[in-house]
């Protein structure tokens, strides 16, 4: 018995010391695989420049002077010297008149790094700075030269400016289809852009920072990653990163907090832009979720761009301290509602009730007063200081009946302000702007509305666009040969004051100060917040990956391309609907396996023109995202098509 188990013991060595063989010799195939670099990352990059930034000695007679500092923002500089004595100095950006000239003071210091905004392109720009030493006044004057504007930068087609009624302030716009994240001033200037790609809103924080899209997708066709929190020179001070990503809008909460128009990817529905997240500032945790599904019935209220996929098309959020409450905007609804806050139970909507089932009608306003009307595929729903709920009417169709839709020709985009009675559920228009111009000022999708002061509003009909000549009902990317136009007005006491044309589309406009109250420029590494959270994995195998070919027989056929980032794998490659594709990660004996879905979603608006699933006789070109989170240590990469697999000849390190 004992000579029996003795057989055993070494048939069993033997077996191991073979299965140890044979994956010694395979890992040593493997070694051969060479590891995926990193690609650019702003945020290295970033840390890089910092490096010489922070050692720069240097005098005030002859201050070190850093234009475009961070490779982002062309028109401003960073302006670095030292004083014996601690200082105050002043800065002067010297413009074409009053309201085009900038100044800022920044804090008393012996270590000065002076970020200069506002600087004209293609010229040399005088800059003054100045401080007061010993009763003394010292100053010196820079000339500051910067690089032309891009080529696809979109110029004014027209200005008005009424300047005994305007400030120096600028007007922040962003894009949605060709152009850059860029102010103008009120002469119709640029004098701040950025070269990074910027979606959606952008606004100030309350520490003076601004805060904008990152330039990653999570998913096609606008979905960002996330949020960078940045000042105007483009420094990054925190990356916020999302499961589900970021779209269309954000609010700062009076606690710091941030809440996100975002997505639940892993939702078993598939639908879109239907969620609400509360991300802490200080760990980028996800701390409060609203799921509209849990809240509305998905069918009711269908506008003609309703679909199962982006049903609600939620494009504005706003919290209102005074009621708790969240204000959001639902466009293929043409609905508003607000949510309690605490329990995101459904409080009002506001909308025609058409289409509706009988179990929210209740939910709904009784119009009262003259000249009424209800807003259509509206967006920037907000509520004012009044009490108000202040928001840009597109007025699509103007109708939920088809037989009475009203042609785009006839149609017309105003900013409406409502007065609600919450307790007698009673509804009053008491301020418009834009019916009276027609379909000359008509979006059919995006733009915005502003709240400046009382009776000061900026309504940004940023959407125009004309088909052979005439008005069009859809968004900028579903016509080809389509003229644009983004119509921007600021309007106090009802006089317009300021008017700008643009020969582009606009999602939203913000005017801000080119300075913050306090500028808050500090060198320091970027935190990254958050997570994109763990991809899912199709399946699993244990095993040996018998790979015998090269990836290399396939990638100009499907225009493979596999990169890195500091967070993912990401594999975008161009495949037909029939086609079955698998990302295969191999690390000791297990395969985590990932599908790339091969379909074509039916978007119904899109708000920004980043993306074209044209499909050709290849196929559609799609991207595939595998989040770090989950895995660790070297991952060998193979794809998979049509049950043939292929050896990338590349492995990643997460």
């Amino acid at each position: 018995m004992k000579q029996k188990s003795i057989m055993i013991g070494g048939v069993i060595g033997a077996l191991i010391l073979s299965i140890i063989s044979i994956s010694l010799i395979y890992h040593k195939r493997n070694m051969n695989q060479k590891e995926l670099v990193l690609q650019d990352d702003i945020i290295i990059q970033q840390q890089e420049r910092e490096k010489h930034y922070s050692g720069v000695t240097a005098t005030f007679d002859e201050p070190e002077v850093i234009v475009n500092p961070y490779g982002n923002a062309p028109l401003t500089a960073l302006v670095i010297f030292t004083t014996e004595e601690a200082v105050t100095p002043r800065v002067t950006i010297q413009g074409k008149d009053e309201q085009s000239t900038f100044h800022n003071t920044f804090k008393k210091n012996k270590k000065h790094y002076l970020p200069i905004y506002g600087l004209y392109a293609g010229q040399e720009n005088k800059v003054i700075i100045e401080y007061e030493s010993a009763g003394t006044m010292k100053e010196k004057t820079l000339l500051i030269q910067t690089e032309a504007l891009p080529d696809d930068v979109a110029l004014p087609t027209e200005v008005y400016a009424d300047k005994d009624k305007l400030t120096n302030d600028l007007y922040f716009f962003t894009p949605s289809s060709m152009g850059y994240t860029c102010s103008y001033d009120s002469n119709g200037d640029i004098r701040w852009y950025l070269t990074n790609y910027a979606l959606w809103k952008i606004d100030r924080l309350q520490n003076g920072h601004m805060l904008v899209s990152t330039d990653r997708l999570i998913n096609t066709p606008y979905y960002m990653t996330g949020l960078y929190e940045i000042d105007m020179l483009g420094k990054i001070y925190t990356e916020y990163s999302l499961p589900g990503g970021y779209h269309h809008d954000y609010f700062e909460m009076p606690n710091g907090n941030l809440l996100v128009a975002s997505d639940d990817f892993t939702s078993s529905n598939g639908t879109v832009e239907d969620y609400i997240v509360e991300l802490d500032r200080k760990t980028g945790k996800v701390v409060k979720t609203f799921d509209l599904k849990d809240i509305l019935n998905t069918e009711d209220g269908k506008s003609e761009n309703w679909t199962e996929y982006d049903w609600f098309h939620n494009n504005a959020v706003w919290y209102d301290e005074k009621t708790n409450s969240i204000t959001l905007s639902g466009r293929h609804q043409d609905a508003v509602i607000n949510l309690d806050y605490q329990t995101g139970t459904l409080n009002w909507i506001i909308g025609d009730p058409t289409n509706w089932s009988d179990e929210y009608q209740k939910y709904f306003f009784q119009p009262v007063g003259d000249d009424f009307e209800w807003q259509w595929s509206q967006h920037a729903a907000m509520i004012t200081p009044e009490g108000y709920v202040f928001l840009l009417d597109n007025g699509n169709n103007k109708s939920k009946e088809k037989d009475q839709y009203v042609k785009a020709s006839d149609s017309y985009t105003r900013g409406v302000m409502y007065r609600i009675d919450p307790k007698q559920m009673t509804i009053e228009q008491v301020w418009e702007y834009g019916k009276d111009r027609g379909s000359e000022f008509y979006s059919p999708y995006i733009s915005d509305v502003d709240y400046l002061d009382q009776n000061h509003y900026i309504v940004h009909s940023g959407g125009i666009v004309y088909v052979d000549g005439k008005n069009s009902n859809q968004p900028a990317g579903f016509s080809k040969n389509a003229t644009l136009v983004s119509d921007t007005v600021e309007l106090l006491e009802g006089e317009v004051i300021f008017e700008l044309k643009l020969p582009t589309n606009n999602y939203r406009v913000e005017k801000m100060g080119v300075y913050p109250e306090t500028e808050d420029f500090h060198l320091g590494k970027a935190r990254r917040l958050g997570t994109l959270g763990k991809t899912p994995v199709t399946k699993t195998k244990y095993g040996w990956v018998m790979s015998k070919k090269k990836t290399s027989a396939i990638a100009d056929q499907h225009q493979l391309k596999i990169t890195k980032e500091i967070d993912r794998l990401v594999v975008t490659g161009k495949f037909k609907k029939t086609d079955q594709v698998n990302i295969m990660l191999y690390q000791n004996f297990r395969s985590y396996i990932y599908q790339m879905k091969i379909s074509k979603k039916p978007y119904t608006a899109l708000c920004v023109d980043v993306f074209s699933e044209e499909e050709d006789e290849n196929g559609i070109m799609v991207t595939k995202y595998v989040n770090a989170e989950g895995l660790s240590g070297a991952y060998s990469i193979y794809l998979e098509v049509n049950g043939t697999m292929y050896d990338t000849g590349q492995y990643i390190k997460f």
